[in-house]
């Protein structure tokens, strides 16, 4: 610990068991979590250098942690570890005519996006915990949000990195140009690997122009499948900026938290926005409508209005916190091809009532990425292990995936070889241990 602590700053070591708590586990709290043997602020790339080298030294197990919103496990502290944190690097500089932001891995997704902003500039991204979360952890899971249905998910606008590998080496990735084919693709290989490769300690981000007001459309439906079909019907037909999909549980959920007006018998809602230019987006507007009555919705809203728009984005929004309050909690984080999520929720509904156990539904709809929360206390908290395995094995038999942007982590490191087989399974591993060959990164996550 003495050598470890001359190499950084005063200060940027933490060792009391008091201090090192906060940093034991990510934003779902896991009994099992170990403790660390101390926490290394680090505040630069150099800093990160020197605790991986030391780590690599001594054989010491690495939890790379950002800001710890982590919904899989994957900051989960083990016993005796170094918890690098990456939290202190949080410069970010904008070059407006290049639409490039580069940022330190600890700046918060937030606060590039209002970086890019005061350029008429936009970054995309925007996963649930868009406020808190920062753009290391952003990349480290390929984080993904509201707005992925048109833009896609943080690995889109990526352009380079700085990380550090386990034996200290420093390595650049990429750049701040679109297109850049030289040499082997060494860059995605980071992207949503969750830490376990290496420690991402800068990033350079691809920006768009700002996109006009979204218009807004709001249907009410009597059933989940129904709801689904208006959202494959809308996929086939219009391009949304949002598409996003609220069960009976978490309308509730939230009406209990902040009263707003929702249907309480409703058994879905579905929240549609056009960020379409000129008269598109009205256009655009209209054939959700149309489409949402075709497919059965009981009640249309539709507005123009930007201030009423945001207001039924803070409602999806406020989801996450609303299921919060219910107790201990399983959150899932699956995907399907669009066309199947019908059967996905029609599933994850006979789960919950095969098992007796409460699984509020809110999802990504518009690319078939659902986040069933299982909620549970000390008597059902087998039963909700037994939902939470069948719902990753239902995405996988739907040809689908385990996880849509939350990462694997450690919850879900069983079932990762029953969606990518064992082949691929094995030269991840090869992977791994070519980049990380004591095995200190990370270790239980993902691999």
């Amino acid at each position: 610990m003495r050598e470890l602590a001359e190499l950084l700053l005063d200060g940027r070591l933490l060792t009391a068991p008091e201090s090192i708590e906060a940093y034991r586990r990510d934003f779902v709290p896991d009994p099992s979590a170990g403790m660390p043997c101390a926490v290394a602020l680090c505040a630069s790339a150099a800093d990160v250098q020197a605790s991986l080298r030391w780590a690599t030294r001594h054989r010491v197990p690495v939890v790379t942690r950002g800001a710890g919103t982590g919904l899989s496990g994957g900051a989960t502290a083990v016993d005796g570890c170094l918890v690098v944190s990456t939290a202190g690097m949080t410069d970010i500089r904008v070059d407006p005519d290049a639409r490039v932001a580069t940022c330190g891995a600890g700046a918060l997704n937030a606060s590039v996006k209002a970086a890019a902003a005061r350029h008429g500039l936009f970054y995309p991204p925007d996963p649930g915990s868009f406020e808190i979360s920062t753009i290391g952890g952003n990349i480290a899971t390929n984080a993904g949000g509201l707005c992925c249905v048109k833009y896609g998910v943080t690995a889109a606008y990526v352009l380079g990195i700085e990380v550090v590998l386990a034996d200290g080496t420093l390595l650049e990735l990429g750049g701040r140009t679109v297109k850049n084919v030289a040499g082997l693709p060494l860059l995605p290989l980071f992207v949503g690997s969750e830490g376990t490769l290496g420690v991402i300690t800068r990033a350079h981000l691809r920006l768009l122009p700002a996109p006009p007001p979204a218009s807004t459309v709001v249907a009410v439906f009597p059933t989940m499948s129904r709801a689904g079909e208006a959202v494959v019907a809308i996929g086939r037909t219009v391009v949304t900026s949002m598409l996003e999909l609220l069960d009976n549980r978490t309308i509730n959920n939230v009406e209990d938290m902040r009263p707003s007006g929702l249907d309480r018998d409703a058994a879905a809602l579905l929240l549609a926005q056009t960020d379409a230019a000129g008269s598109g987006r009205l256009e655009d507007a209209a054939t959700i409508g149309r489409l949402c009555r075709d497919s059965g919705a009981t009640e249309l809203y539709s507005t123009d209005d930007l201030a009423e728009g945001d207001l039924f984005v803070d409602i999806r929004r406020s989801t996450g916190p609303a299921v919060e309050r219910r107790g201990s909690l399983l959150p899932e984080d699956v995907g399907v091809p669009v066309d199947r999520l019908p059967q996905l929720l029609a599933r994850i509904e006979e789960i919950a009532a095969e098992l007796g156990v409460e699984i509020p539904v809110v999802a990504h709809a518009g690319d078939g990425n659902a986040h069933p929360t299982i909620v549970y206390d000390s008597d059902s908290e087998d039963r909700a292990r037994v939902a939470f395995d069948r719902i990753l094995r239902t995405a996988v038999d739907l040809g689908g995936t385990i996880t849509g942007e939350h990462g694997v982590g450690r919850a879900k490191r069983p079932a990762l070889e029953s969606q990518i087989g064992s082949g691929a399974l094995r030269i991840s591993r090869l992977i791994k241990a070519a980049l990380d060959p004591e095995g200190i990164l990370n270790p239980g996550v993902l691999l």
